[in-house]
């Protein structure tokens, strides 16, 4: 079996090599490590998913500083511990709900009736409601319940027994936990994995005959979602913004006609001259924000404006893998990244205006090149996820079912200052 480390060793490397291409290799990558991560983790009896989380923690940490632009990797983190969380809660619920516990107040039963039934007060059960993973734990409260069938026994071979019996208990506990933790994040993979099929099935209740499409760039799922509509005999144009420097639309377009689509390939300057064409800009995104915004590949917020001018739908389509539980506030996130000057300029053509000529040190030119865009949520018109359609107002209900308030920012345990 691989250690541990060595897969976290790897696969930091790879993120900050920007080795693995796409979000959706990234996260399912991520999905994959994290699993491994719980798989080979040794969970005590006591604060089970306390343990796994604080693991997961470590791991996490050392994954998004690796490489913080790629928002997918803390999006799955946060999915992941959320996962545990709810299993967790699911095993608690089902332990309450196995013991039987009833609420009364002592002066309903009588002596007898005290010491052949088990009677939690009202805090007692309050107390068992709150979270497993905090001081006392609710594994504790039900640890500390007597066995209301158990016979008292002189010999210390009974008591021997029952300690057994306990151990016993713990580990089952610890094994459920962990292969329904594994059974989850398989699901996930497996939704990362279908999430382009999932997002295409949706093309053909969006497009429609004879419409013209814009896009900018290159987006596999945008390029799923134009072919799924293509396959359901819907006939359509696709212009498609070239998307300087990296001009990725060119690739975009050479797949497009190889699967019979009607393309026409445009500059990113003439998107405003040809937006009143447009019936629809659909487009692909780097992260969604949990305000409904998006982080884009660099010139998608020009596009977003030229369809809010001329009241054309801007519809994102990505996975839900993107959606992220952070503001563009937030101080965990780095919304941009500067890329390579040799994407714009040839540093041979233009190496005299690059001399340091001013005589303080400074280049005479300068390059700029972001990656992306930030584009507000008062902008787009909807998302498309795996999950089905959804308005930007609407991103907070999605994130509050993926994800826990209590991961939002990914720390070791010793870090956080319990």
């Amino acid at each position: 079996m691989p250690d541990i480390q060595a897969l976290v060793n790897d696969f930091v490397n790879k993120l900050r090599k920007r080795k693995i291409e796409g979000s959706q290799a990234t996260a399912r990558h991520t999905a994959e490590l994290l699993r491994s991560v719980v798989s080979q983790h040794r969970i005590p009896y006591t604060n089970q998913a306390g343990s796994l989380i604080s693991a997961i923690n470590t791991v996490g940490e050392q994954l998004i500083a690796a490489n913080p632009v790629e928002l997918a990797v803390g999006n799955i983190i946060r999915r992941v511990l959320h996962i545990i969380r709810e299993e967790d809660l699911s095993l608690t619920t089902a332990a309450i709900g196995d013991l039987n516990i009833s609420v009364g107040s002592d002066d309903d039963v009588g002596d007898d009736e005290k010491h052949d039934h088990t009677v939690l007060s009202a805090a007692a059960v309050a107390a068992a409601s709150r979270s497993t993973l905090r001081p006392p734990s609710l594994q504790t409260l039900l640890e500390d319940i007597p066995d209301a069938t158990a016979v008292p026994r002189p010999s210390s071979s009974g008591g021997d027994t029952e300690g057994k019996s306990k151990s016993a208990d713990k580990g089952s506990r610890s094994r459920k936990l962990k292969h329904d933790v594994i059974e989850a994040i398989n699901d996930l993979i497996q939704d990362i994995a279908t999430c382009h099929e999932q997002i295409a099935e949706q093309a053909v209740e969006h497009i429609h005959q004879n419409e013209v499409i814009l896009t900018l760039g290159r987006s596999r799922t945008v390029m799923e979602f134009l072919c799924a509509a293509k396959e359901k005999k819907r006939s359509f144009r696709v212009f498609v913004a070239e998307g300087a420097p990296r001009y990725q639309g060119h690739v975009l377009a050479k797949e497009l006609v190889a699967r019979g689509l009607q393309t026409t390939v445009i500059t990113d300057s003439a998107v405003f001259a040809m937006i009143s064409r447009v019936n629809m800009v659909i487009v692909g995104a780097h992260a969604i924000m949990a305000n409904g915004g998006l982080v884009a590949p660099v010139g998608l917020n020009m596009v977003a404006l030229a369809a809010q001018r001329h009241a054309v739908p801007f519809v994102v389509v990505a996975g839900s893998h993107k959606l992220c539980p952070l503001y563009p506030h937030n101080p965990e996130v780095l919304l941009n990244e500067l890329k390579s000057p040799s994407d714009l300029l040839d540093f041979g053509e233009f190496s005299d205006c690059l001399d340091f000529g001013s005589g303080n040190g400074e280049p005479l030119l300068h390059v700029v090149n972001p990656a992306f865009d930030y584009v507000p949520p008062k902008l787009v018109s909807l998302f498309i996820t795996d999950t089905g359609g959804h308005n930007p107002s609407y991103m907070y209900r999605l994130i509050a079912d993926y994800y826990s308030a209590d991961d939002l920012v990914i720390q070791r345990k010793s870090a956080a200052g319990n």
